[in-house]
């Protein structure tokens, strides 16, 4: 909460600070919110003010059914016309029980993903550290 006009709001310094954003999960909801420039918590005020020359990866998981309703592809596509990259999700029995297209993708490609985005290591950085423990 800021006080006075000089104050640090969140989800600027957030922005300002990440070189890189990763959503994942992103669920049906907030991919909604997102493609539809809601702005009602902190995730999406920070997506909401991303700098666009700074990547912002995404990673879809819905119940199968979810996944596959038309509004869906329609978002998703959205989001990519944005200029965010998407981590697809995949198909495989889910927690509700269904099978099927829906999960997120697997932390392994997810981070891989990620390490595309840093091809030359940053020096004393501990993001790039963090991703090397992985």
């Amino acid at each position: 909460m800021w006080t006075r006009r000089s104050d640090p709001v969140l989800h600027i310094e957030l922005r300002r600070w990440a070189d890189l954003m990763v959503i994942a999960p992103l669920d049906a909801n907030t991919l909604g919110k997102i493609s539809s420039g809601i702005c009602d918590n902190l995730l999406t005020c920070v997506v909401r003010a991303w700098d666009p020359s700074r990547p912002l990866l995404f990673c879809p998981a819905m119940n199968t059914a979810m996944w596959h309703h038309p509004i869906t592809a329609k978002q998703v596509a959205l989001l990519r016309d944005f200029g965010y990259m998407e981590v697809p999700c995949i198909a495989k029995k889910l927690v509700c029980g269904d099978e099927g297209k829906g999960a997120m993708a697997e932390v392994s490609t997810i981070v891989d993903a990620v390490k595309q985005h840093f091809q030359k290591p940053v020096a004393q950085s501990s993001w790039s550290e963090t991703l090397d423990r992985i």
